[in-house]
């Protein structure tokens, strides 16, 4: 395993994390506490030492877990959390989105529980959960400040999500300075990333980001295939079977990427991203153990050469010779903004 440091904090982390939404809630399939720590402890014991967590997985059960597993060597371990979703004092039915809450009042007590939970007296990522650019007001900017000047935290960043996109609020997060913004990108799902690429070469940033989904839901690590048949309750149910049909389709055309013995589908696809110098972690979804083997070894696998990275860019700039819609539009907010301008929101960056 290999390490990056967080935007222009003194912030470790290794290049793959553990998304830690997997433990804590059974979105991603049933598994006791026992369980749940054995597969941190795992990742530990692979190299891993970035763990994200956030308040809402499970209502608080996730920061517990991570807590609970790394309680003796707390030193040895960067926890980064998120804050700004109200479930105290909101039901959550299945996995519709919670209202969100960004006042400063909130947002200061809500990390001071989740310290708790942590059983730590800091977190060295805070994360804003989903925040919209207007809730990054300079109240909520000076709460962050004071976090971290009283050593409760150590870098900030912004989590982007749950739709593709929310450019403006990722651009102002890079203005502000932040650590970092943690997104959705893969080989599949370019726009967002590259955009941010480009603002932190114009503002000669700092920030790092964070990818997260780099297997595209399933299809660029093969667990997903035309023979599978999703769970009820599965969350990436929700796509069109466009999307997968063209999805395999677009597999097919980057199998180069693979080498046998060195180089899997799976672990390519997290390569291609920390091939990206402003990229810090990538943080896979693992479900078991023999994903955290597969996965935490693409730190050590050959590099991607410079004919294979172009190779790629110049798939994605003809979307893999696929013509055909992939069904996702009306779920997809535009790079430009143009779908959410033609819907009466103003969410271009704060000046």
């Amino acid at each position: 395993m290999h390490y990056r440091t967080l935007g222009d904090s003194d912030v470790e982390v290794s290049e793959v994390g553990f998304g830690a939404w997997t433990v804590g809630t059974d979105w991603w399939g049933d598994r006791t506490d026992e369980d749940a720590i054995g597969m941190l402890d795992h990742a530990f014991d692979r190299g891993i030492t970035y763990f994200d967590t956030g308040d809402v997985y499970g209502h608080g059960r996730s920061e517990e877990l991570v807590g609970e597993a790394f309680a003796d060597r707390r030193e040895e371990v960067t926890i980064a959390t998120k804050v700004g979703y109200d479930f105290y004092n909101n039901p959550q039915a299945g996995h519709g989105e919670l209202p969100k809450e960004m006042d400063p009042e909130y947002l200061r007590d809500a990390v001071e529980r989740s310290l708790d939970r942590l059983d730590t007296d800091y977190v060295d990522v805070l994360q804003l959960h989903n925040a919209d650019v207007e809730e990054l007001t300079p109240e909520v900017l000076d709460v962050l400040d004071e976090l971290e000047s009283e050593g409760r935290i150590r870098a900030r960043g912004l989590a982007l999500g749950p739709s593709i996109g929310w450019l403006a609020e990722g651009d102002t997060a890079i203005a502000e300075g932040f650590d970092a913004v943690q997104l959705v990108w893969n080989l599949f799902e370019q726009e967002v990333g590259n955009h941010f690429l480009e603002t932190i070469d114009e503002l000669d940033a700092e920030t790092s980001l964070i990818p997260r989904v780099p297997h595209s839901s399933g299809l660029l690590n093969e667990q997903v295939t035309p023979e599978t048949e999703l769970g009820e309750g599965d969350h990436r149910g929700f796509r069109p079977d466009a999307w997968y049909e063209t999805g395999w389709e677009k597999l097919e055309a980057i199998r180069f990427l693979e080498r046998e013995g060195a180089r899997t589908m799976g672990q390519a696809s997290i390569k291609w991203l920390l091939a990206h110098d402003a990229v810090a972690t990538v943080t896979p979804t693992f479900r078991t153990t023999d994903d955290i083997d597969e996965w935490a070894g693409a730190s050590d696998v050959p590099e991607l050469s410079e004919e294979e990275l172009d190779r790629v860019a110049e798939l994605y700039a003809t979307n893999f010779g696929i013509e055909r819609d992939d069904g996702m539009d009306s779920l997809r907010s535009s790079v430009d903004g143009e779908d959410l301008r033609e819907a009466g929101i103003d969410k271009q960056p704060a000046d």
